[in-house]
């Protein structure tokens, strides 16, 4: 079956992540129609996905449904499907169902997934966070080891299900580190009879020699400095050989931990595999200038699907503010050469850096001001409210991040998927 296309000039954009839906955004008004397709029925705010896994906010407050965020938006139509391939001597774009449908231009921005460096059997004990499953999914381990260790009587099976280890120092890795320290030391004391929360291990681990390698040292400095703090254990220069049920090896010894979560690196989509393009080796897209597939003018690819030289002759990072601005530039692409027009290449602008450490802590990299502390922490907060989509979840949030500010409490620990005769 082949959805055919029919008079006005037909955009296919495959992904509804930041790049996706600002391409929509932005092609309001032009004289095409819209086909978004996406695996999942939903637009999520990744940034913070964290403080869904870490129970501080719920997933309704950064989520929402694709179709209601292009309701009044006619020429769009929307697909709940997963893709499989692209035919593009025939621009045809493959969905795992059997159908087919066709472009005259289409827009990859199909993001990325976990990458273990050639060791996927980690995954099953080291799972990684992209995506909202992820999130309840490490909410819940973290939930039920305290639990466990609740009724727990061996002390060593009991120090392994209050031992978490983080894999990876960048800020996901270091904002989750932090949030689980916190949330062990100040919000769940209370809650426990046999277990003493404040004695929870919290094991930040990384390959390289510094936290937040994308920020400018000192910023690292006082990152880990502000982590150790506030009770995590940052143990740099020490790769991960192994990721098993007992726990984690690095630096030729075991340890024993029962909650290990993998943020130490992506892997872009299968974009490049469709289109047989070239790509770097965490699998992403070598675009052109205008940020359109070498040999395919028609498609364009954007956000962590690809990577570009764009920034001062640097790769532009894969960030949202970065997908939002190539899919800016697209959209005005397609606009410009439907009117017979060109664009200039495509230049990233650096906005900043922003990384929280903890619940008062935060460090910014604006380039010419450099930011730390509760001031950082504050405009770190804002600068994330304001990017959220509709006013109910600005001020859910905002109300969640209060009320964690001033005492202690995350609402949102909550245990779903199963019960406590089966405890995964």
């Amino acid at each position: 079956m082949t959805i055919e296309p029919r008079n006005l000039h037909h955009v296919v954009i495959v992904g509804a992540g930041f790049g996706g839906l600002e391409t929509t955004h932005r092609l309001a008004g032009a004289p095409v129609r819209i086909t978004l397709i996406d695996r999942r029925n939903h637009h999520l705010f990744q940034p913070l996905l964290y403080q869904v896994a870490t129970a501080s906010l719920s997933t309704s407050e950064i989520a929402w449904p694709i179709r209601y965020l292009v309701r009044d938006r006619p020429e769009v139509t929307t697909l709940f499907g997963t893709v499989t391939g692209i035919d593009a001597a025939n621009r045809r774009v493959q969905l795992e169902d059997g159908t087919e449908v066709a472009y005259d231009t289409l827009v990859l921005a199909t993001g990325a997934r976990h990458a273990y460096f050639g060791h996927d059997e980690w995954e099953p004990f080291a799972p990684g966070l992209k995506t909202l499953e992820d999130a309840t999914t490490l909410r819940r381990r973290i939930l039920v080891a305290f639990e466990r260790a609740e009724r727990e009587t061996d002390p060593a099976k009991r120090a392994a299900l209050m031992t978490f280890v983080i894999i990876g120092a960048g800020p996901t890795g270091v904002e989750l580190a932090g949030t689980i320290a916190e949330l062990a030391r100040s919000t769940l004391p209370p809650d426990f009879r046999n277990i003493d929360t404040h004695g929870t291990r919290v094991l930040l681990i990384e390959a390289g020699p510094r936290v937040l390698a994308g920020f400018p040292d000192d910023l690292s400095a006082y990152a880990l400095k502000s982590l150790e703090r506030i009770g995590v254990e940052v143990v740099l220069r020490q790769p991960v050989t192994d990721c098993n049920a007992d726990g984690v090896v690095y630096g030729g010894k075991q340890l024993d931990a029962k909650t290990i979560i993998w943020a130490a690196g992506v892997r872009a989509s299968r974009a490049a595999e469709w289109l047989n393009a070239p790509a770097d080796r965490a699998g992403r897209l070598q675009v052109a200038p205008d940020l359109t597939v070498p040999g395919h003018p028609e498609i364009f690819a954007i956000g962590d699907t690809i990577t570009i030289p764009a920034w001062n002759g640097q790769p532009v990072p894969g960030i949202a503010p970065a997908a939002k601005q190539e899919g800016r530039y697209v959209a005005e692409a397609i606009k410009a050469r439907l009117g017979g027009r060109s664009l200039s290449p495509f230049r990233y602008s650096h906005a900043g850096s922003l990384a929280q450490i903890g619940k008062r802590l935060a460090v910014i990299d604006f380039g010419w001001l450099k930011l730390r502390g509760a001031i950082a922490w504050w405009i770190w907060g804002l600068a994330h409210i304001y990017f959220l989509i509709g006013l109910r979840n600005r001020l859910a949030v905002a109300l969640s991040w209060l009320w964690i500010h001033a005492r202690d409490q995350r609402a949102a620990r909550l245990i779903t998927q199963g019960s406590s005769k089966v405890m995964d």
